[in-house]
C-alpha cells in the first residue's frame, strides 16, 4: 500500500476507532453514532417526559383507585362473563351486522375502483412526476384527517344516514389504498414496462398486461386489509352518523340503557365477525398467489 492510500484510509480508521469499546470482559463493542440514532432517542426521552408530566398533573378529583379497579373488574365479569341479549333478539342482531358488513364492503369496493386509477397518476415507473406529486400530496391531506371527520363532514351535506356514512368512508378507502396500490405498482420491473414500451404497446396494454397481473397478489391483501379497518370504522360510524348498523345497538346498550350484558354479546358478535373475515381473506389472498 502507497504512503497515499495509506493517508487516505488513515480517517476511516480513526472514524471506527473512535466508536469501539471494551467491555469488562475484554471484548470489542461498536457502537455506531448517527443523527437517526440520536433524534430516535430524543423523540423517545421527550415522549418519557410528556407521559411523566401528564400522569403528575392530570386531575384525578380524587379518585379511590382502590375501589375504581374493584368496579372496574366486576363490570368486565359481567360484561365478558354474562353476556345477554336483553332489548333485541338474535335476528335482529345479525341484521344489523349485516347492514354494517355491507356498509364496510361498499366503501372498500367503490374505494378500490378508484384508488386503482388513482394509483396510476401516483406510480413514479408510470406517471408524470408532476401529476404524480400533486396527486400524492391530495390524498396524503384526506388521509391526514380521520376517517369519523370525513363522515361527519359528509354528514353535513347528505344528511344523517348510511349514503354519508359510505361516501365518508370511501373518501378516505380511496386516499389510503391509492398509496398502497401506487407503491405495489412502483415494486413492478422496470425492465418489463420498458420491454413492451418498446414493442409498441398502448398505456392501457402496459397497465394490464404487465402491471396488474404482478401487482394483484399485493393489491388484493391491501385491499382486504381496509376492508377490515372499514368494518370497525363502520362500527363507530353506525351511531355518529345515524347509518344503524350493530354500532348502532352497541351504543344503544352502552349509553343509553347501560346493559353490559347485552354490550359484551354484541361484542362476542363482532369479535366472531372479524375472525370470520380474516379466516375467509387469508384463503382469498391464497388464492390470488
Amino acid at each position: 500500500m502507497s504512503e497515499l492510500e495509506a493517508a487516505e484510509r488513515l480517517p476511516v480508521y480513526i472514524d471506527i476507532r473512535e466508536h469501539m469499546r471494551k467491555t469488562r470482559s475484554g471484548k470489542i463493542r461498536t457502537r455506531a453514532r448517527s443523527k437517526s440514532n440520536l433524534t430516535i432517542r430524543l423523540t423517545i426521552l421527550v415522549l418519557v417526559a410528556l407521559t411523566i408530566y401528564g400522569f403528575a398533573t392530570f386531575d384525578y378529583k380524587d379518585i379511590d383507585f382502590t375501589k375504581a379497579a374493584v368496579g372496574t373488574w366486576n363490570n368486565a365479569k359481567v360484561l365478558f362473563a354474562q353476556p345477554r341479549l336483553t332489548y333485541s333478539t338474535w335476528g335482529e342482531s345479525l341484521k344489523e351486522l349485516f347492514v354494517t358488513f355491507s356498509l364496510g364492503a361498499l366503501s372498500t369496493i367503490f374505494g378500490a375502483i378508484i384508488a386503482f386509477f388513482g394509483a396510476l397518476l401516483c406510480a413514479k415507473n408510470i406517471a408524470n412526476p408532476v401529476v404524480a406529486g400533486i396527486t400524492k400530496s391530495f390524498v396524503a391531506f384526506i388521509r391526514a384527517v380521520p376517517t369519523i371527520l370525513w363522515v361527519l363532514i359528509f354528514t353535513v351535506a347528505a344528511g344523517l344516514g348510511s349514503v354519508a356514512a359510505v361516501i365518508g368512508l370511501t373518501f378516505h378507502s380511496c386516499s389510503y389504498l391509492v398509496k398502497a396500490y401506487s407503491e405495489s405498482i412502483e415494486e413492478v420491473d422496470a425492465g418489463t414496462i420498458e420491454a413492451l414500451k418498446a414493442s409498441g404497446a398502448s398505456f392501457w396494454q402496459i397497465v394490464f398486461q404487465a402491471l396488474l397481473p404482478s401487482s394483484i397478489s399485493r393489491m388484493t391483501a391491501w385491499t382486504f386489509l381496509r376492508f377490515e379497518i372499514n368494518f370497525t370504522n363502520a362500527i363507530a360510524v353506525g351511531a355518529a352518523a345515524g347509518a344503524g348498523g350493530i354500532g348502532f345497538d352497541l351504543y344503544m346498550a352502552g349509553s343509553h340503557y347501560f346493559d353490559l350484558r347485552e354490550l359484551g354479546f354484541i361484542t362476542y358478535i363482532v369479535l366472531a365477525a372479524v375472525i370470520v373475515l380474516e379466516i375467509v381473506a387469508t384463503r382469498i389472498k391464497a388464492t390470488v398467489k
